[in-house]
C-alpha cells in the first residue's frame, strides 16, 4: 500500500527538519524534580504519528498523532519545565501540548541545534496536516486502518484481515456480506486483494448514495456539472444568492479533475469536495469571521468568561496552573477570574481558598496571561479580581500587573473628559481592564482637588467583601472587612465592582462602569421573575453571572436563561467538557472567534419591552419555521476502545433558546455502523425569537441498558446556518474537532405562514 505520508511531504522532500525528525534522537522527558528519563522520539512514515520508546527496540513503543498536538512551545515556557530545569537548559527545552486535556509533554534535547530542529520540524508537519482536505484525511485514516489490518504485511488482504479492518473503521457486518464484498473485489480469484482490487474497495466502501442522487439531479452536461447547472443547484437547493461567475469560481476552487477544470465542468468527485469545504459546511463561512460592528459600547456584547480559570480539574482537591490561562485564552476567552490570596513567603498566591487545591505565584499567572492574552483575538481582556490579601501583597498585585502588562494595563479612562458609557472593544484593543473594588468614584480623577486627595490616602478602611462572598448568603464564613491598597484600587478603571442592592437602587445610584456579580440562583430567579428589568439594568451597566459554591466537582449551569435577559459576562468553568460548555463554543464561535458577540438591538435599547418569557410583541418576534433532514454520517470514531465495539448511532437535534424556543428531537438509532450511517429522517422545529437560539447536533452510541454515550457535536447560532445540503463537522467533548467525523444534512429555515 502506498505511503500515505506523501501528501504531507510534499515539498518537503529536502528538508533537513522533517529528516531529521524520521531518523529521531533521544530527549530527555520531565516530569518533576525526580523524574527525568530518556526516551527515543521519532516521526512515522506517514508523517502523521509520533513514536516514542524507552531504548531504541521494538519493545515498549507508544505513538500519539501530530493531529492531538495544539501548539509546540521552545524554551522553559510551561510550569514544569520553569519549576523542575536549570536556566541554564532554556535553548535545549521544549514542550508538546496536546488538545484537551492531556498533559504537556515537556522535553529536552542534547543540544540547542537538535531543540530547533524537533520545534521547527514539528511546527512544519502540524502545519501540512492541518492543511489537508477533509477528502485527504478520511484517505489517510482509511489507509492506516488498512495497513494496521494488513497482519503480516505483504500489501495484501484475505478474508479475515478484510473483517478485521471493518471492525477497526466501525462497521459490524455478517460474515455472509464480507463474503460477497471480497468475491466482488477479488478479480484475479486469488483468495487475496491485490493493490488494484484493494483500490477498488475503497472506492466501493467510500461511496456516498446520497451524493450520487443529489450530484445525479444536477449533473445535466454530458453527466457531469456545467458552471449553469452548479448555479441551477446553489439557487435552488442552497438557497444562495449567487451568479454564474461565483460558481465558476467554485469549481476552479475545488475541482480535482484538471481537464474538467478547464473545460469549467464539475466532476463528482469535485462537487464532494466543494460540499467539505467552508463554503459547504452548516455555518455561514462570513459570520465565522469578523462582521459584527465592534465599535458599539463594552456592555452592549456576550463576553466569553471564565470562572476559577486557575482550575484544571474540581473545586477541593485539583490543580491549579498557569496552563489553566493559556488554555481559557487561546480559545479567545476574555474575562479571566483571579482568587488571589496571601503567599506564606510575602509573594500573593492564587487558589480556591479554604480548599486543597494546589497554589501558583500570581506573578506567573499575569506573566502567562500577558503573553497569550492576544494571540487569539486582540479585543480586551477583563481580568476579574477576587482579592483576599493584605494590604502590603495588594501592593504587590499591583506593582506586578503594571510592570508586566506595562502600557498594555489601562490605568485611567480614555479621553480627557469624565465618560459617560463604556468603551467599544475597538477601542479596547490590545488592552487589560481590572475588575475589582476602588476606593472611590472614578468622577474624583477629573475633580479639581482629586490629585491633593489621592497623595494623601494610603489605605481606606473598605467593605471588601469579594462578588462570590456577597453572592453566598448560606457561606459558614463570615465576609471581613479588608484594607483596600490605594495602588491596587486605582488601576480600576470601567469594572468597579460593587453589591447588588435591586434594580431601583442601581438605577438611582450606579454609575455605568459599577458592575455587580450575580450566583447563579440569584440570576435565575430575577431572569425569570424579572427579565425586562434585568434586560434594562444590562443595557446600561455589565453583570458577572458565577457558578454556585456547590458545583464542587466544577460543572455549570444553563448560560442560555442569562445571555436572554442580557447579561454579558456569564462565567463557566472552562475546564468541564459538558453541554454548556458546548452552548458557550457554539454562541462565541461567531464574529472571527474574538471573544465577543455584539447583542441583538432589543437587549440594547433603553427602551425595550423585550421579555423572553412571556414574549411580548415586538421586533424580536419572527416566527420560522426550521427544517432539518438527517441524512448521514461519516466516520464516525468508536466510543469503546474494545475489539469488537461497534457504535449504534443516533442524532438528535437541540434548540436552545428564549423557553418557547426550546426542543429537541431524534433519530432512531443505527445498529452496528459507525462508518457510514444512513437516516433520512426529516424535523420541524417553529422559533419565535431566532435571534437568541442556538442550534446544536448529537451524535451519540445508542445503550439500551444505561445512558447514550457521547460521541461528537456542533452547536451554531440558528443566525449562522446555511440553508441546504450541508455537512456538518463534528467536535469532541473538549471541543476539538473530530478531523474525519461529521454528519450531512438538508437544512431549511422559512418564514412561517
Amino acid at each position: 500500500m502506498d505511503s500515505n505520508g506523501d501528501v504531507i511531504k510534499h515539498g518537503m522532500e529536502d528538508d533537513p527538519d522533517l529528516q531529521f525528525l524520521l531518523s529521531g534522537t533521544e530527549l530527555v522527558k520531565v516530569r518533576s524534580g525526580s523524574w527525568k528519563k530518556t526516551r527515543f522520539y521519532k516521526l512515522q512514515e506517514d508523517c502523521k504519528t509520533m513514536w516514542h520508546e524507552s531504548k531504541k527496540t521494538l519493545r515498549s513503543k507508544q505513538t500519539f498523532s501530530v493531529e492531538d498536538i495544539e501548539a509546540v512551545r521552545s524554551g522553559r515556557r510551561t510550569e514544569g519545565l520553569r519549576k523542575y530545569t536549570d536556566e541554564t537548559l532554556e535553548l535545549r527545552a521544549f514542550s508538546i501540548l496536546f488538545r484537551g486535556r492531556r498533559k504537556n509533554l515537556d522535553l529536552v534535547a542534547s543540544s540547542d541545534e537538535e531543540a530547533k530542529h524537533w520545534v521547527s520540524g514539528l511546527e512544519k508537519v502540524i502545519s501540512n496536516v492541518g492543511s489537508l482536505n477533509q477528502q485527504m484525511k478520511t484517505e489517510h485514516w482509511i489507509l492506516n486502518c488498512l495497513r494496521k489490518a494488513d497482519i503480516n504485511c505483504d500489501n495484501k488482504m484475505s478474508p479475515q484481515e478484510l473483517k478485521s479492518f471493518l471492525h477497526d473503521i466501525n462497521i459490524d457486518v455478517e460474515d455472509e456480506y464480507v463474503k460477497l464484498l471480497f468475491e466482488k473485489c477479488d478479480q484475479s480469484k486469488s483468495g487475496f486483494l491485490e493493490i488494484m482490487e484493494i483500490k477498488h474497495f475503497y472506492e466501493i466502501l467510500t461511496q456516498r448514495e446520497e451524493i450520487d442522487v443529489i450530484y445525479g439531479e444536477y449533473a445535466k452536461t454530458d453527466g457531469v456539472m456545467s458552471a449553469a447547472n452548479l448555479l441551477e443547484f446553489l439557487v435552488k437547493e442552497q438557497r444562495e444568492q449567487v451568479d454564474l461567475s461565483y460558481a465558476g469560481r467554485l469549481i476552479e476552487k475545488y475541482e480535482v479533475d484538471e481537464a474538467a477544470k478547464a473545460k469549467q465542468l464539475m466532476t463528482k468527485d469535485g462537487f464532494l469536495m466543494y460540499l467539505r469545504q467552508p463554503e459547504g459546511l452548516i455555518m455561514n463561512p462570513a459570520n465565522k469571521s469578523l462582521y459584527q460592528d465592534m465599535k458599539q459600547p463594552l456592555n452592549h456584547y456576550f463576553i466569553s468568561s471564565s470562572h476559577n480559570t486557575y482550575l484544571l480539574e474540581d473545586q477541593l482537591r485539583g490543580p491549579s496552573s498557569t496552563e489553566a490561562y493559556v488554555r481559557a485564552l487561546m480559545k479567545s476567552c476574555r474575562c479571566v477570574e483571579l482568587d488571589i490570596w496571601d503567599g506564606s513567603d510575602g509573594e500573593p498566591v492564587i487558589y480556591h481558598g479554604y480548599t486543597l487545591t494546589s497554589k501558583i505565584l500570581f506573578k506567573d499567572v499575569i506573566k502567562a496571561i500577558k503573553e497569550y492574552a492576544f494571540k487569539t483575538s486582540e479585543y480586551p481582556v477583563i481580568l476579574s479580581l477576587e482579592n483576599h490579601c493584605s494590604v502590603e501583597q495588594q501592593k504587590l498585585m499591583a506593582q506586578y500587573m503594571t510592570s508586566i502588562l506595562g502600557s498594555a494595563l489601562l490605568t485611567k479612562p480614555l479621553g480627557e473628559n469624565m465618560p459617560t458609557k463604556f468603551p467599544s472593544p475597538e477601542e479596547l484593543k490590545g488592552r487589560f481592564l481590572i475588575k475589582g473594588k476602588r476606593m472611590n468614584k472614578l468622577e474624583a480623577l477629573f475633580s479639581d482637588h482629586a490629585a491633593g486627595e489621592e497623595e494623601e490616602t494610603v489605605t481606606e478602611e473598605e467593605d471588601c467583601r469579594n462578588d462570590e462572598e456577597e453572592g453566598e448568603k448560606d457561606t459558614s464564613k463570615k465576609p471581613k472587612k479588608l484594607k483596600l491598597a490605594k495602588e491596587l484600587s486605582d488601576i480600576v478603571i470601567y469594572c468597579k465592582s460593587v453589591g447588588f442592592h435591586g434594580f431601583e437602587h442601581a438605577r438611582d445610584s450606579q454609575a455605568f462602569y459599577e458592575m455587580s456579580s450575580f450566583k447563579e440562583g440569584d440570576a435565575v430567579k430575577l431572569a425569570e421573575k424579572s427579565a425586562n428589568e434585568y434586560i434594562l439594568h444590562n443595557v446600561d451597566k455589565l453583570s458577572r453571572v458565577y457558578p454556585s459554591a456547590f458545583r464542587t466537582e466544577s460543572s455549570n449551569f444553563d448560560p442560555v436563561p442569562l445571555w436572554n435577559a442580557g447579561c454579558q459576562i456569564v462565567a463557566l468553568n472552562f475546564q468541564t467538557p459538558c453541554k454548556e460548555m458546548d452552548l458557550n463554543r457554539g454562541l462565541f464561535g461567531q464574529n472571527g472567534l474574538c471573544g465577543y458577540v455584539l447583542k441583538p438591538a432589543y437587549l440594547r435599547d433603553r427602551a425595550s419591552e423585550f421579555d423572553p418569557i412571556t414574549l411580548t410583541r415586538g421586533p424580536w418576534l419572527k416566527h420560522k419555521e426550521l427544517h432539518v433532514m438527517v441524512i448521514s454520517a461519516q466516520q464516525l470514531p468508536k466510543v469503546s476502545q474494545k475489539a469488537f465495539s461497534i457504535v449504534d448511532p443516533l442524532v438528535r437535534v437541540e434548540i436552545h433558546g428564549v423557553p418557547a424556543d426550546k426542543a429537541q428531537k431524534e433519530t432512531r438509532h443505527i445498529q452496528n455502523n459507525g462508518f457510514n450511517p444512513m437516516w433520512n429522517e426529516n424535523f420541524q422545529f417553529d422559533l419565535y425569537v431566532p435571534d437568541l437560539a442556538l442550534v446544536r447536533f448529537v451524535v451519540e452510541d445508542y445503550d439500551t441498558v444505561s445512558h447514550n454515550d457521547f460521541i461528537g457535536q456542533c452547536t451554531v447560532p440558528f443566525s449562522s446556518l446555511q440553508n441546504g445540503y450541508r455537512h456538518v463537522p463534528l467536535f469532541n467533548k473538549d471541543g476539538d474537532l473530530l478531523s474525519s467525523a461529521g454528519l450531512f444534512v438538508h437544512v431549511m429555515a422559512v418564514d412561517a405562514e
